[in-house]
């Protein structure tokens, strides 16, 4: 049987999670230290434990967290788009990439974490798989996953690689209208990179 956690445990985890992310934007994964977050978020350092591996597990989690908030606000985006008749594949793909870069101004906080790198050993090879499974779902939604475009892959790379530069833009913003602004900019000119006919 699977036990589920108690409210009491969510509101621990959220919190050495929020602390986590005080503390790792002040100072930087490597600087950061687990009495620091603990002291910060009112708890035991053996509740950290309890709840996570360490500091690295910590840091995981929150690019993990952010990282599924971000597919489930793009999601939502192609599914309103869809349900409002938008059309094409291009549509549904634009609608996606205003859902992920809006959402990167709501979690700028998290967002800015991520953008200086560093983080726990091995890391970067999280982030990669993370970044090709993108990849792949924005192939799918493209039309680019057969292989009937021959350049359709190459594109889906580079219109996925613009969109993750230019979220990291939009976190830095030093406001939501301009950060609205500049992801509206990147999606009019994906709009016309991504070109149908390849």
């Amino acid at each position: 049987m699977v036990s589920v956690p108690s409210d009491r445990a969510l509101q621990t985890r959220a919190a050495l999670l929020q602390a986590a992310l005080e503390v790792f934007a002040a100072s930087g994964f490597a600087e950061a230290n687990v009495t620091d977050v603990v002291g910060r978020a009112g708890a035991s350092v053996g509740s950290l434990y309890h709840h996570f591996g360490g500091k690295a597990d910590l840091y995981l989690a929150l690019f993990d967290e952010y990282q599924s908030r971000q597919e489930a606000r793009a999601a939502a985006a192609v599914r309103d788009a869809r349900t409002a008749g938008v059309p094409g594949e291009l549509g549904l793909f634009l609608a996606g990439t205003r859902g992920y870069l809006y959402g990167c101004w709501e979690d700028r906080d998290v967002a800015r974490l991520f953008l200086p790198g560093g983080g726990p050993p091995g890391f970067e090879l999280v982030a990669r798989r993370r970044f090709r499974a993108w990849v792949r779902r924005n192939g799918a939604l493209l039309g680019h996953d057969g292989g009937k475009h021959r350049l359709g892959e190459a594109l889906t790379l580079v219109l996925t690689t613009v969109i993750s530069e230019a979220g990291r833009e939009v976190a830095v913003q030093s406001s939501e209208r301009a950060a609205h602004q500049l992801a509206e900019d990147v999606i009019e000119l994906i709009g016309r990179l991504a070109l149908p006919d390849l």
